[in-house]
C-alpha cells in the first residue's frame, strides 16, 4: 500500500503539472502587437456590419486583451476596443480607414465594445460582443453646435424644406424621399439659430413631373441613394448632396482586408421622418451574444458596470523561507471556471539593495494600446 508522503507527493506532482499547462492557456500580449490589432480591426468590420443606422466608427484604441488557447488549437481572444464615430453614414462605400473621425469639437460620439472572436486554422471571426455609444463632453466651446434630439420639431422642419430645394433643382428623373436623418444640430448665430442637419436620401417611384404627396420609397438594392448636409433654416438654407453609385449597394470588403462587408439594410421611416424619441445620436448595437457565451464582462453595457467587472485580488500567500509553495488556482471573473489562472506569491528573505532597486523599475505597460486620434 502506498504511504501517505507517496500520495501526497503524486497529488503534488500532477497538481503542479496542471498548473503549468494552464498558465500556457491564457496569454495577455501586448495591446498594439500585429495579431491583437489585425483581432481589432476584424471586430471593427464586423460591429460597421451589424450597424444599421447612422455613421460608421473607426477603431480608436485596444483597451485590453486576454488569448485563450483550447485544447483543440483552436483560440478565443477576449478583446476591449474603443471606437470613434466617422462622418461616413453606414452605406456610403467610402472604407472606414478614409472615413474623417468626427472632432470632439463637434460632440464626438465613441463606442465602448468587448468582444469575442474565435481563432481557427487562422481565421477569425466575431463570435459575441456588447456595445455601449456615449457623447464626448469634452472640448466643448461657447457658441458651438449642440446636438439636438433626432425627432426635433425646428430641425426636421428644416429637413423637410431642404429635401423639397434638392428635388426641384436636382434635374434627376426621380424625386428622393427622407431615408433616415443622422444628426442634426443648433448653433446661435448674429442672426439668431441656424441648424445643421445631416439626412439620407432615397429614390422613390415618382418622377420629376409627378405630385410628391404619394411618392413611394423604392428598397430595392439597385435604388440610387444618397447622403445631404444642410444648414440654415427653414426659409433660408444651404444643401449639399452626395448620391451614391448603384454599385456601392453590392457586397464590399474594406480596405483593411478582414471579411467581407454586405450593405447594411437601413430601413426608411414610415412618412420619412425619424421615430427616434430622444436620442440624439445613433447608437452601436447593444449585444449580440446568440450562444449565451458568458464571456463578455458587464463594463460595456448600455446599463453601466456591474459585480462582473470588478476583478478579485489575488490572495497572498505566505510561505516560510526554505519550503515549497503549493499553488493556489484563482478563478478568472471573465474566462469562468474552465480555465483558472495560476498565482503564487512567496515571501523569501529581503534582497540586497540592487536587487529593491531594480525591482521599483516599473515594466513597461502592455495595454492599453495607443490611441489612433484622440
Amino acid at each position: 500500500m502506498m504511504s501517505r508522503l507517496g500520495i501526497a507527493l503524486v497529488l503534488g506532482l500532477l497538481t503542479g503539472a496542471r498548473a503549468q499547462l494552464l498558465l500556457h492557456n491564457v496569454t495577455h500580449p501586448p495591446c498594439d502587437s500585429p495579431d491583437v490589432k489585425a483581432a481589432a480591426l476584424v471586430a471593427q468590420d464586423y460591429l460597421n456590419g451589424q450597424h444599421t443606422h447612422g455613421y460608421k466608427y473607426a477603431l480608436n484604441q485596444i483597451d485590453n486583451i486576454k488569448i485563450l488557447t483550447k485544447p483543440d488549437g483552436s483560440e478565443i481572444y477576449l478583446m476591449e476596443v474603443d471606437l470613434l464615430e466617422t462622418t461616413c453614414h453606414v452605406l456610403d462605400p467610402t472604407p472606414v480607414a478614409n472615413c474623417t473621425v468626427r472632432p470632439k469639437v463637434v460632440t464626438a460620439v465613441e463606442g465602448d465594445c468587448d468582444v469575442v472572436l474565435r481563432k481557427v486554422g487562422g481565421v477569425m471571426s466575431v463570435t459575441a460582443f456588447k456595445c455601449k455609444t456615449e457623447e464626448s463632453t469634452e472640448d466643448l466651446c461657447v457658441g458651438c453646435a449642440s446636438l439636438l434630439p433626432l425627432n426635433d420639431t425646428a430641425g426636421l422642419a428644416m429637413v423637410s424644406a431642404s429635401l423639397v430645394t434638392f428635388n426641384n433643382r436636382t434635374g434627376k428623373e426621380s424625386l428622393f424621399a427622407i431615408m433616415e436623418v443622422g444628426r442634426m444640430s443648433t448653433q446661435v448665430v448674429s442672426g439668431g439659430a441656424r441648424y445643421l442637419a445631416e439626412y439620407v436620401i432615397v429614390e422613390t417611384n415618382c418622377t420629376a413631373d409627378d405630385s410628391d404627396d404619394n411618392c413611394v420609397p423604392l428598397t430595392n438594392a439597385m435604388a440610387q441613394r444618397g447622403f445631404c448636409q444642410v444648414a440654415g433654416v427653414s426659409s433660408l438654407h444651404s444643401i449639399q448632396c452626395n448620391i451614391f453609385a448603384a454599385s456601392s449597394m453590392m457586397p464590399i470588403v474594406d480596405t483593411n482586408g478582414t471579411v467581407p462587408v454586405p450593405a447594411p439594410v437601413v430601413h426608411v421611416h414610415a412618412g420619412n421622418l425619424p421615430k427616434v424619441h430622444g436620442l440624439r445620436h445613433h447608437k452601436l448595437t447593444a449585444l449580440h451574444d446568440p450562444d449565451l457565451s458568458g464571456l463578455l464582462s458587464a463594463e460595456s453595457g448600455e446599463s453601466g458596470e456591474s459585480e462582473e467587472s470588478i476583478v478579485p485580488v489575488v490572495p497572498v500567500v505566505v510561505v516560510p523561507v526554505g519550503t515549497e509553495a503549493s499553488p493556489v488556482f484563482v478563478v478568472d471573473p471573465v474566462v469562468g471556471t474552465d480555465a483558472p489562472v495560476v498565482s503564487v506569491v512567496v515571501k523569501r528573505e529581503a534582497p540586497d539593495s540592487s536587487a529593491i532597486v531594480s525591482a521599483l523599475i516599473a515594466p513597461v505597460p502592455v495595454c492599453p494600446g495607443k490611441k489612433n486620434f484622440f
